[in-house]
């Protein structure tokens, strides 16, 4: 089972920024996954916000589009999530998904809290 880790989240205030970022000390070729960033709000479902593949191809959910970058980096096993000019609606846990493109278990990190308030 792939250990992921969340990182970076916090309080900010509305149009302010974080980084967040998921690493993976398992032994791992971080290549052969597409990962993925999640958020839940306490009763909501868990919905994807971006995903990027092992080439770096990128996509967002439209909500977070133009404020929001996902990056990977495949030889430090780490993903990022740039978020720009944040909402109070962006309030969440964030969770970070790791996908195999071949054999093997999806899994998941255990969530970092993203507060947007002021």
């Amino acid at each position: 089972q792939v250990q992921l880790v969340e990182s970076g989240g916090g309080l900010v205030q509305p149009g302010g920024s974080l980084t967040l970022s998921c690493s993976t000390t398992s032994r791992i070729i971080f290549s052969h996954y597409i990962m993925s960033w999640y958020r839940q709000v306490p009763g909501g479902q868990r919905d994807l916000v971006a995903r990027i593949t092992s080439s770096s191809n990128s996509t967002y959910v439209d909500s977070v589009k133009g404020r929001f970058t996902v990056s990977r980096d495949n030889r430090a096993a780490t993903m990022t999530l740039q978020m720009d000019n944040l909402k109070p609606e962006d309030t969440a846990m964030y969770y970070c998904h790791a996908l195999p493109l071949g054999t093997g278990f999806p899994a998941w990190g255990k969530g970092t809290l993203v507060a947007v308030s002021s």
